[in-house]
């Protein structure tokens, strides 16, 4: 299946972002819209960091694994995701860059390494869903790291 790649520009820079994204707890302030029931597993930020959640989307709910499997500071972070009882093997990848007129762009792409058969039967509506999902998390992850940063400051 094709990968799914969203964007956010935002005004703080890659090492604050970075910053924010590096620590898995952080992730379930931008995500809860259809990721719930966080349970937090390894060091709590950097490779081997790792969550378990219930996806919501398309009227299903699955579990997934996730963990940080490669990090790059400032610039990026990999995440495995497995769910569907194994059946679906996913890397998430945040991409962090520098904007020339400041600032950072934020993408964050989902990549399917292995699909259950539905899932590559609906290819073009799975991932309309996960288009649309992950366009949320980019806006509410906006909000998040300037709460984060704004708190860090004072």
């Amino acid at each position: 299946m094709k990968s799914v790649t969203v964007s956010i520009d935002v005004p703080q820079t890659p090492e604050q972002v970075y910053d924010f994204l590096d620590v898995m707890a952080h992730h379930e302030r931008f995500t809860d819209h259809y990721l719930t029931g966080w349970r937090y597993s390894g060091p709590g930020r950097g490779i081997g960091s790792g969550a378990t959640v219930v996806a919501s989307l398309g009227g299903t709910k699955t579990e997934v694994t996730i963990e940080v499997v490669e990090a790059e500071a400032p610039r990026r972070i990999v995440e495995r995701n497995v769910s569907a009882a194994g059946r679906r093997l996913a890397h998430g990848t945040y991409t962090i860059e520098w904007l020339p007129a400041g600032g950072s762009r934020v993408s964050f792409t989902y990549a399917w390494v292995r699909a259950p058969v539905a899932d590559r039967l609906l290819a073009p509506a799975v991932r309309a869903t996960m288009r649309r999902a992950n366009r949320t998390v980019m806006r509410r992850l906006a909000t998040e790291v300037a709460r984060h940063v704004a708190t860090a400051g004072s």
